[in-house]
């Protein structure tokens, strides 16, 4: 576990379409112990949906919010702490990836993503950070595969296909792999750090 005070780095952190949950509260506390400072962003402006409201918390996000005025919010935080930090990182879940994906155009040194099924509408996205993406292969909307053809070209992007459904890095919801989670998470510090240190990806 990386506990260096020296770290002048932040993570901002995207929820799902359920708003700031114990999800994100837990996965925010595995970042900081990583020694990354850490913001968590309210991007509904309201409070957390429960995990069976799944179809209330999607038509809010969709009718109320959307794609891009989150981007919106998103970038002002950067633009906010960008003179704080040496290295500014996003990692975002499923609308939260998506985000960070179109985020990766702007002035930020890498993003994660985890299970970010709209990254299909902006697949015309050219990142300018190094980008880590990691997809469920088992999604019920959309072909994964074929997704991973037309990113895999991408500059700066690293793509992982994980035998699992969405959501399998929340530990409170029903899709968790405790294993993948592991695995995934081993792989997400390793890329920060290698950012940290210059290194680059692989």
């Amino acid at each position: 576990m990386n506990t260096e005070s020296s770290r002048n780095s932040l993570v901002i952190i995207l929820h799902e379409i359920y708003g700031v949950n114990d999800h994100i509260n837990f996965f925010s506390h595995e970042i900081i112990n990583e020694g990354f400072d850490v913001l968590t962003p309210n991007l509904l402006h309201r409070e957390s949906f429960p995990y069976d409201q799944e179809e209330k918390a999607y038509q809010y996000f969709t009718n109320e919010i959307g794609f891009n005025k989150s981007l919106l919010d998103v970038k002002q935080l950067v633009k906010v702490n960008r003179e704080k930090y040496d290295k500014i990182y996003i990692i975002g879940f499923s609308i939260g990836a998506t985000i960070a994906w179109m985020s990766s155009e702007y002035e930020v040194d890498g993003i994660i993503g985890f299970y970010g099924s709209r990254i299909r509408n902006h697949v015309d996205i050219e990142p300018s950070c190094p980008n880590l993406l990691f997809f469920s292969k088992n999604e019920k909307s959309f072909n994964v595969l074929d997704l991973e053809r037309k990113l895999k070209s991408k500059n700066k992007t690293v793509l992982n296909i994980i035998e699992a459904e969405h959501g399998f890095m929340n530990p409170f919801y029903k899709s968790y792999k405790p294993k993948e989670y592991r695995d995934c998470m081993e792989n997400s510090i390793d890329f920060l750090n290698r950012i940290e240190e210059g290194a680059g990806i692989r």
